[in-house]
């Protein structure tokens, strides 16, 4: 229990500070959420969304699973992805991946891990499409981030294909989903250039 105490001592200190620095922070993040961006990330611990983009509690919407994937049958992503784009009107939906990523990895070592090998199947799909151009590459880690770059890109088609976003488009809401990729070797995020914008888009206009 010591190192939950811990973690609740470290709260009432990060508590005070933030209080002493702005009084008004934690009315304020009580009062609403208004957040323009939908994080959809992994749940590896050390890509933590807010910090790696700079912004405070409140201005993320975050969602996190393994190996950042957008499955149409996934009850609780589809529910995060609507409450976004429908109640919170979240003006980006992005997809973020990092090189490295375990759950990506495991998809090419075919020992099996037990029921976390039914989700890895959605990943596995991928491998599998793009077989001849991962087993072209014989370094084992590049195998790898090409294939976390490569989900990145599917999951973004995923997204693009819910019926939240084609309903959102379809009534021209304003809504862009990306596709990006973290790296934890130096801390910063790439831009897979796999965006996709409602059918009204123009450059001319942020969204």
């Amino acid at each position: 229990m010591d190192g939950l105490r811990q973690l609740l001592a470290n709260n009432e200190d990060w508590a005070r500070r933030v209080s002493a620095d702005n009084p008004e922070f934690f009315p304020e993040l009580a009062s609403q959420q208004s957040p323009r961006y939908l994080w959809i990330g992994c749940s590896d611990s050390r890509v933590p969304a807010n910090e790696i983009v700079g912004l405070k509690p409140g201005e993320v919407f975050v969602h996190r699973n393994v190996g950042n994937v957008v499955a149409h049958g996934d009850l609780n992503c589809l529910s995060v992805l609507q409450y976004a784009v429908d109640i919170l009107q979240v003006s980006h939906v992005v997809v973020v991946g990092h090189y490295g990523c375990g759950g990506v990895a495991a998809v090419l070592d075919p020992k099996p891990r037990g029921l976390i090998d039914n989700w890895l199947k959605h990943i596995e799909d991928v491998a599998i499409e793009q077989r001849s151009a991962l087993e072209a590459e014989p370094d084992e880690a590049t195998r790898v981030n090409m294939l976390c770059e490569m989900n990145v890109r599917r999951q973004v088609e995923n997204v693009v294909r819910t019926s939240v976003v084609q309903a959102a488009w379809s009534r021209g809401q304003a809504l862009g989903i990306h596709g990006w990729i973290y790296s934890l070797r130096d801390g910063l995020l790439n831009d897979l250039k796999c965006s996709r914008f409602e059918p009204g888009y123009s450059a001319d206009r942020e969204l």
